[in-house]
């Protein structure tokens, strides 16, 4: 595993993690700070009013951390039992929720998804029992210590304090994962099972879903109850519940494009008569010359002998003040060669639809095995295709 961290899209790069790249999100900074605080001003306090401010403030940020590796681990086992399947996973990104394994195809089989999705809620079971198993052997308590649980508390050490909170939060992430909605680990068990008993992935993963907006939307209606009637923890579900609801929702519809696009390759919907410029060529020209006479706002740029060597986009554009345009050069704010996602003419569809999706961009370039440039495929493409295509048919 590596430890080291860099600047990605959308988040962190905690590098690979046996073998996988492995993302912090933004967001997860807000729920790190709920835990954080929590801990450092609420339950450790009330359980070790004799400690100094630093040892309570050190163990809170611990317990965050391990935390988050436990939700880390719980996506790892996903994805390690998922590549025993033959289910590539091409990332893993912690985010405000949790965490999420991002694989490029569905499970082969019930039976490899079955054992892909509880693999998660088995990992943090171990890991719960592990911590309160560990946390209990570091504690020495007399049967009167034992009737009192936060007075207790206060004779409990903070490697053990940390791992009697750790254990129990593992065990809870485990069960609140079973829970049979779709896209939670147990609506998965639940989509296995009617797959294996149907044989129809579709109707399964519809079902699934119809599950998880099901709970979601209980969720959402006890939170906003609970706002109303007891403050601001219940608003926390009811948002809990609204992202559930829209996951759910949105792996059905995203079933329904892949199969749409079953069959269908780059070749049949990607633009092939581009207009495209030189690196050289100054912003001012590109903005005048081209982004101002044209509806194409993405540009390959082709070096000497036509090959690519990157891509200038609106969005490149409008980073650069305008009172530079007339001296920079488009391979100045260009994104390099080295860094675009690109795709084979053959290749299916779907994976051009994943590359789209994994970097959040508009447009992949479309090129052959020696590196020329054959055209763009870009999601108005597919949204077009799928519009002849319609996957929004009865299942």
């Amino acid at each position: 595993m590596s430890k080291r961290a860099s600047k990605v899209q959308g988040g962190v790069s905690l590098g690979r993690w046996a073998g996988i790249p492995v993302t912090l999100d933004w967001s997860l900074l807000i729920i790190f700070a709920l835990v954080l605080f929590n801990l450092g001003a609420g339950v450790l306090p009330e359980w070790h009013p004799d400690w100094a401010t630093w040892l309570t403030w050190s163990v809170a940020f611990g317990a965050a951390v391990l935390f988050f590796l436990s939700v880390l681990l719980h996506e790892l086992s996903h994805a390690l039992v998922g590549r025993v399947f033959g289910i590539p996973v091409s990332r893993i990104t912690l985010f405000l929720f949790g965490g999420m394994a991002h694989t490029e195809d569905e499970a082969p089989s019930p039976k490899a998804e079955f054992w892909m999705a509880i693999a998660g809620p088995i990992a943090s079971l171990v890991i719960g029992g592990g911590a309160l198993l560990a946390g209990v052997g570091l504690i020495s308590l007399s049967a009167a210590q034992l009737d009192a649980p936060v007075e207790a508390m206060s004779h409990v050490g903070p490697v053990a304090t940390l791992l009697l909170w750790l254990g129990p939060i593992n065990i809870v992430l485990a069960v609140f994962n079973m829970i049979p909605g779709f896209p939670l680990d147990g609506g998965r068990v639940l989509r296995a099972g009617i797959w294996a008993a149907t044989g129809d992935l579709r109707k399964a993963t519809k079902w699934a879903s119809y599950s998880g907006q099901g709970f979601a939307a209980l969720m959402i209606g006890y939170g906003v109850f609970s706002a109303l009637t007891s403050g601001f923890s219940g608003l926390w579900l009811a948002l809990i519940g609204w992202f559930l609801w829209r996951a759910a929702r949105g792996s059905y519809q995203q079933l329904l494009v892949m199969q749409a696009l079953e069959g269908a390759r780059v070749h049949d919907v990607m633009r092939r008569h581009l207009a495209w410029v030189r690196p050289e060529l100054s912003v001012a020209a590109l903005v005048g010359d081209h982004l101002l006479r044209s509806d194409q706002r993405a540009y390959p740029v082709l070096g000497e002998g036509g090959a690519l060597v990157g891509m200038v986009t609106l969005t490149d554009v409008q980073r650069l003040p305008e009172a530079r345009r007339s001296q920079a050069t488009v391979a100045e704010i260009m994104t390099p060669l080295s860094e675009l996602e690109r795709v084979d003419e053959d290749a299916p569809v779907s994976d051009a639809l994943q590359k789209l999706g994994d970097r959040d961009v508009e447009q992949v370039p479309v090129v052959d095995r020696q590196g020329t440039l054959l055209g763009l495929v870009r999601k108005q493409d597919i949204l077009r295709w799928l519009t002849l295509h319609d996957p929004r048919q009865p299942a």
